[in-house]
């Protein structure tokens, strides 16, 4: 019985301490009252326009959401001067905009390197990261910024 308390009584205070310290911060990636933090990740610019319908939602909601938007493979595409979607509608207007509330665009070195892509052709504002995928997870793990998919 001893032994019991002396194991169990440690624990339960280092269980509690835990608890409150998770209570003190929110639990999560944005502490309480702080700025959430998004990454959104494009690796098909077909589903670019539907991934920014999701961040204008998203900043009509919460307008003061830090977002970045990686791309990397073909999610690259849309960011070059003169892209259009299916219906022929330029990008660089929608791009621009969500510049405008601070959205940043990074895009993959690697993905620009081994397509043979001209950076001189990117939309303006554009940020080159080493590498797409890298960024993601630089961006969760040391940054604590969420992750969504569209």
């Amino acid at each position: 019985m001893t032994f019991f308390r002396i194991l169990f009584l440690p624990s339960v205070i280092l269980g509690l301490s835990g608890l409150a310290a998770c209570a003190s911060t929110g639990g999560g990636p944005v502490a309480s009252g702080g700025q959430e933090k998004v990454v959104y990740h494009i690796n098909d610019s077909a589903n670019a326009s539907d991934a920014m319908r999701n961040i204008k939602n998203h900043l009509g909601a919460n307008p003061d959401t830090k977002i970045v938007v990686v791309t990397h493979s073909k999610g690259v595409d849309f960011l070059f001067e003169g892209a259009t979607d299916k219906n022929g509608n330029p990008y660089n207007i929608n791009v621009e905009e969500l510049q405008a509330k601070g959205v940043q665009f990074d895009v993959c070195a690697i993905t620009l390197q081994s397509r043979k892509l001209d950076r001189s052709k990117l939309l303006p504002g554009m940020v080159i990261v080493p590498s797409g995928v890298a960024e993601i997870a630089k961006l969760q793990a040391r940054e604590g910024y969420v992750y969504i998919k569209p």
